[in-house]
């Protein structure tokens, strides 16, 4: 009996240990539950952004299926209390439930992760390789040839107080605006308007094509730098006599060492005539209804020049971004030689006095005022694609306010130096011809580097060795502007077609090169340097400056500098202040229009060596212009007409932008509690 006694007892203790592991693993399972609800719900991380309430602190997070963290770090334990304070609200019945929901009631902004299994987007191997593409691309070679010249020509130093007036309301906000733009949306300059206001998408076509414009042309003048680099490797330069076979019975080597020559208004000088008869042979061209053939000197340069591109670009922002460590260093180490060289010559002092001598009178008048605020705009770029693309590449939150001001504070501060650089060495040319500075400086663009620069290269000792830094220079600043203005088309386009073209990014940038290649054709001709300033004055100047204030309207009115300034506070942690609201509502667009009108109501009088424009090639250029400009109404139309709904709701719908969900980002912003 006792025997049996123990067996019963025995297997009810067994029943009762099969029951206790049992209720065990359901209390298992149940805590794993509870831990995975736990952590999905902390994939709804609160960032900042009140909706209503205006600017707070960003609420820092975890980190985003794309690497990038929710919000920007304020205390490495925030984002750890958060899960806390959940957790803590979800186990301590009503009374901390509602406590925690009158604290989390207020934050209006959610961020919310969703996983994504498509490729993350290419970001830059350094913060460093994206400040140098930006400041590579915003000093070009008008920082070098076109402020100085503009810069005395108004008024001397009077002229740096619009400049500066200009720059920081006009100027810098535009540039900040961009890199915003692009950082946040992460796409490219066509696709980025479905995030904005869907119904401006033509912009980004008409950015790509005048972007094109600009490779037609502004390569060359690279081509015409790497001839003279390619004749600067010999002991005497080729522009500095008069018995090649190119010169002409005018040609007078005139400095004040030369006491046997006489100067007349007929006389050339052998840098003139080697600029002009051997480099582009501009005599065999009567103009541009008659270009000649192409030369293939300056064809085999610009085929040069188009093969570092594509080698440069091919491979994206991993490749360029090494590459500028190169092509915009460089440059400011041979002004720093060049500017050292220029303050040691006789004369010098001449050159700076006559730069920055103020002439306040000129500030009374309308054309100082339309000259600086057209310098600051082509200096700095916006509206070219390049500033959206390069941001895209950005860590979330990165800081792209600092950004903005060191970039255009370099720019700004380069093309200052560089007067010092041109002057210096035009007050010795003044001063060995025996004649005033603005004598000398009469030419500007181009020609003040390749005649006026060259010559007094040219009569300096050891003039083989700077013309040989001065023209790889002259070729890396442009080669900075070419990678970047091409880089905003390929990105644009691969952001736009995605599933044809990323896998095939080399072939897509070999046919673009080609295409930029086959399109400068005709600047390659003996009448093509026409062909560049009817580019440079009519088909992009105004088209692009356009461009940008649509793109100025269509953010601050349609899509809105509130929606703008949370998404600025979401991405860095601070809401912009006043200052910038009022320069991207009313000051910016205020600044882009005066200079369209004025553009409109002075129209420049074209003119290049002895060749006056006919009047049919201003319609020409101004054809070329509209040509990208129509992309903008041409969408518009497409979009209302493939639209759904009532015209009411096309027109709603077109001008509603879609939630940032793709995959670059990898979360999705919304407004809700």
């Amino acid at each position: 009996m006792e025997t049996k006694d123990l067996t019963m007892t025995s297997m009810l203790t067994k029943d009762q240990r099969e029951s206790e592991a049992e209720r065990s693993n359901q209390r298992e399972e149940v805590k794993e539950a509870e831990k995975a609800t736990q952590d999905e719900t902390c994939r709804l991380m609160l960032a900042d952004g009140l909706a209503k309430r205006g600017p707070k602190s960003a609420t820092p997070g975890q980190q985003v299926s794309n690497g990038f963290t929710t919000s920007s770090p304020q205390s490495s334990n925030e984002g750890a209390g958060l899960s806390e304070a959940y957790s803590a609200g979800s186990t301590s019945g009503p009374a901390g439930s509602s406590e925690d929901a009158a604290t989390l009631g207020v934050l209006r902004t959610l961020v919310v992760q969703q996983t994504s299994l498509d490729r993350p987007r290419e970001t830059w191997s350094k913060k460093v390789d994206f400040l140098l593409s930006v400041i590579g691309y915003a000093v070009d070679l008008g920082n070098v040839w076109r402020f100085p010249y503009i810069c005395y020509q108004n008024g001397g130093g009077a002229f740096l107080l619009p400049y500066l007036l200009m720059a920081v309301f006009g100027g810098v906000p535009l540039f900040y605006m961009e890199l915003a733009l692009g950082q946040f949306h992460r796409n490219g300059c066509i696709s980025i308007w479905k995030h904005i206001c869907p119904i401006f998408k033509g912009i980004g076509f008409a950015i790509c094509i005048i972007a094109l414009y600009i490779a037609f042309y502004y390569n060359t003048i690279m081509a015409w730098a790497l001839y003279y680099l390619l004749s600067s490797f010999r002991s005497t330069l080729p522009w500095t006599t008069c018995t090649n076979s190119w010169n002409t019975g005018n040609c007078n080597r005139y400095m004040s060492t030369d006491y046997n020559v006489s100067w007349s208004n007929s006389s050339t000088s052998p840098a003139e005539e080697f600029y002009t008869r051997h480099v582009l042979q501009v005599h065999r061209s009567s103009g541009l209804h008659q270009l000649g053939a192409v030369s293939w000197q300056l064809a085999l340069c610009l085929l040069f020049i188009f093969t570092i591109v594509y080698f440069s670009i091919w491979k994206g922002v991993k490749t360029s971004g090494k590459v500028v460590w190169v092509t915009a260093t460089f440059p400011y180490l041979v002004l720093l030689v060049l500017l050292i060289r220029g303050a040691t010559l006789p004369g010098a002092w001449r050159g700076v006095v006559f730069y920055l001598k103020p002439d306040w009178q000129k500030l009374l008048s309308t054309t100082v005022w339309i000259d600086a605020a057209a310098q600051i705009f082509f200096s700095l770029g916006p509206g070219f694609g390049v500033l959206l693309a390069f941001a895209s590449y950005n860590p979330f939150h990165n800081n792209c306010y600092k950004d903005a001001l060191v970039t255009s504070s370099v720019n700004c501060l380069t093309s200052f130096l560089s007067g010092f650089v041109i002057f210096t060495v035009l007050g010795y040319m003044a001063e060995m011809r025996q004649q005033d500075v603005d004598a000398v400086a009469k030419d500007a663009g181009p020609s003040l580097l390749f005649i006026i620069y060259a010559e007094a290269i040219a009569n300096m000792p050891a003039a083989t060795f700077f013309a040989i830094i001065f023209f790889l220079m002259i070729i890396m600043l442009g080669l900075d502007s070419t990678f970047a203005g091409l880089e905003g088309v390929v990105t644009a386009m691969l952001d736009e077609f995605p599933n044809v073209l990323v896998k095939r990014r080399e072939q897509f940038v070999f046919g673009l090169v080609c295409v930029c290649y086959l399109g400068a054709l005709s600047t390659l001709t003996y009448g093509g340097a026409f062909v560049v300033k009817l580019f440079e004055e009519y088909a992009t100047g105004p088209a692009v400056i356009t461009v940008v204030l649509l793109e100025v309207v269509a953010v601050s009115w349609f899509y809105g500098t509130t929606r703008f300034c949370n998404d600025i506070q979401v991405m860095l942690g601070f809401y912009p202040g006043f200052f910038w609201r009022i320069c991207w509502v009313a000051i910016c667009p205020i600044f882009l229009l005066f200079i369209i009108i004025s553009f409109l109501a002075f129209p420049p009088e074209v003119k290049l060596f002895d060749y006056q424009y006919p009047p049919w090639t201003t319609a020409l250029g101004y054809s070329i212009g509209v040509s990208s400009l129509i992309c903008v109404p041409a969408y518009m139309v497409y979009h209302l007409i493939n639209a759904k709904g009532t015209f009411k709701q096309r027109l709603s719908k077109s001008i509603t932008p879609e939630p940032s969900n793709d995959q670059h980002r990898g979360f999705i912003v919304t407004n809700a509690v």
